[in-house]
Order: structure tokens, then sequence, then C-alpha cells
């Protein structure tokens, strides 16, 4: 079974991490069900965030019997010291625990230091000291704060969106975290639902012996799939290694990744799945994707008064007008040609 140890820290785990934000979408029971299994089968690892619902409700509902055994990952959207201690304070009831492993920064615009006017990182290292937390992470969709935060020295981990999809410069971030021996949580590994085969994204995380990949996981049969490649991990060669270079050369240039950072549309767009509609169609024909649910979602494109919100909040820098109007077109083509 391949491990994986976070950079400077003491945890070492499986190549399987657990993404807890899905499960926001399942009942109690069963979140608890997959949870558990994931337990019970190796994985020790686990990804939350303060502002996955009740998510954090939920593992702390299933996982607090064996709390010394795995190792908590949760992130705070705070701005400020006063909300990050509330974020934190709250975190630790729901999870059912009296301190976090990893405490992470979640998606900051900046990249938080000591002595900064929001205080965010002294207050990182109070809670450090008082125990409440044992390393300091940060996770972002911009690269040039990443690339900050690696070479600031003043973190143990970073998570960021990582996949076979991912640019160079992308890529060049993890050789950089191995560097500084930082530990690296790849989210996004199947780049929003985009790689729609795991046992690819799986092969692609073995080739990077410092990345943890947290594979977001909502149904047990997707839990089963990632469980499986424990002990006989698909490899980087043959007809995995074509289908990674076809998928490559499918999404040369500008994507949308579907994070959601560009969201809310002032004309009500649902833009983080709209903006890459065509893409995902071509990959996983469902009728989903065509029924009239989604054509009127995607006719709400019509609407755009090309405001530019949403082009300004893209952490990739995506021209989203531009984007959302040819998945529109390319997306009626699309439905012109099949049979609802």
């Amino acid at each position: 079974m391949d491990k994986v140890r976070l950079g400077r820290t003491e945890i070492t785990v499986n190549k399987n991490g657990f993404g807890a934000l899905p499960i926001q979408r399942v009942s109690m029971e069963e979140a608890a069900k997959i949870l558990r299994k994931a337990y019970d089968n190796g994985v020790r690892l686990f990804d939350t965030a303060r502002a996955y619902t009740d998510s954090e409700e939920k593992l702390g509902y299933a996982l607090s019997d064996v709390r010394e055994h795995i190792y908590i990952t949760t992130k705070t959207m705070a701005e400020n010291a006063e909300d990050f201690w509330k974020d934190l304070e709250t975190s630790l009831q729901k999870l059912r625990t009296d301190y976090i492993d990893v405490y992470q920064f979640h998606n900051p615009p900046f990249c938080p230091k000591p002595g900064g006017e929001d205080g965010l990182y002294d207050a990182a290292l109070e809670a450090k000291r008082q125990g409440k937390i044992r390393y300091i992470g940060i996770t972002n969709h911009r690269l040039k704060v990443a690339k900050e935060a690696v070479q600031s020295g003043l973190y143990d981990t970073l998570q960021f969106p990582f996949s076979y999809l991912s640019s160079e410069n992308e890529k060049e971030l993890t050789v950089q975290c191995k560097e500084k021996d930082m530990g690296f949580l790849a989210m996004k590994a199947l780049a929003g639902g985009l790689i729609n085969q795991s046992a690819l994204a799986y092969a692609f995380m073995n080739e990077y012996d410092n990345v943890l990949p947290i594979w977001g996981v909502q149904r047990e049969s997707e839990l089963d799939e990632f469980l499986s490649y424990q002990e006989e991990p698909p490899k980087f060669e043959g007809e995995i290694a074509a289908r990674i270079a076809k998928d490559v050369d499918e999404f040369k240039g500008d994507f949308c990744r579907g994070c959601g950072y560009c969201m809310p549309c002032p004309a009500g767009i649902e833009i983080n799945n709209c903006a890459r509609m065509s893409l995902l169609i071509r990959r996983a024909v469902s009728a989903n994707f065509l029924n009239e649910e989604t054509q009127k979602k995607m006719k709400k494109i019509e609407g755009c008064v090309e405001c530019g919100q949403c082009k300004s909040k893209c952490p990739y820098g995506l021209d989203t007008p531009n984007l959302l109007k040819k998945n529109y077109k390319d997306y009626k083509e699309v439905l012109a040609g099949k049979a609802i």
C-alpha cells in the first residue's frame, strides 16, 4: 500500500485522503456508513471545512470514538482574528474533538502572515500554542497566493487543485513543496468531474510521492473504487498512460474547473456548471445534462449583462463571459443532434 508523508508534519497516511465536502448532501446515517467504511479500510485522513454545512458534524458523529487513530484537516474562511476563534471553537465542537491536526486558511485572496492587520496568522500561532491545532495550512485556487505561501515557509501544508489536467506551472508547485518539505494536499483530483475514470487519476497521483489526493466521496460505490486501488494501484503506463495523454490533449487551453468562486452571478447564471457544460456532455452524455431543467439553466446565459464580476473573481483568470457564450453555442449544437 502506497504511503505519503505530509512534508515536515508527523502525518503519514495511504494515498486515499477522504474529501468530506460531498457528504453534506447525504443523510447523517448514510454519511456515517461511508465514513466508517473508509476508516475500516485504512483511510486515515479526513478533510472538511467550516463552510461545508454539516460535514464536520457528520464526521464527528461517525468517527469521534476513533479520534486518536485519524487525522482531521478542516478550514476557516475567517477574515479576522475574532471570526477565526469563532470558527475554530465551532469546528472543535462539531467534530467532537479538542484539537485539529491541520487547520487551514480557506482560499484567502492573500497569504496571511505574522503581524498582519487581519490577525489571522497570529491567531493560528496562538491556537497552536494552546494545543487546539497541530499544524497550520492554507488552501487556494490562485497560483500567485499558493506560490507565496510555499516560499514564505510559514505553512506546514498547501491544498491546491491538482490533476493530470493541471498546467506545468501548477505541477511545479508540487516540486516547490517537496523542496520546502511542505505537505501537498491535492483537491479536485478528478478536475471537478471532467476526469471520469478514477483509475487514471489514481495512477497519475502515484507518480508524485509527496502528494496526497483528497477524493471527494458522496456514494459508497465511489469509495469502493478508491479502496480497490490500495492493494493493487493502477500504473501510469500502457493504456492508462495513453488515455491520460488523450485527455490532456483534449483539454488544452482554457476551461472552467468548476470551483464556484465566480458566484453568485447577478443574472442568475449557474456559471460553475454552465461554463463547462460542453465538456461534461462530451465526456459523459447524460439525460440530466439535456433535460428541461438544464436547458433552462443554459438559456440564462442569454441574459448575461457582461458586468465582468465573474471574470474578476476567477482565480484562474478565465474570460468567463466569453467561455459561457462558447459553451452555450456548443450546447445548443449538441442538443440539436440528440434525441431527449
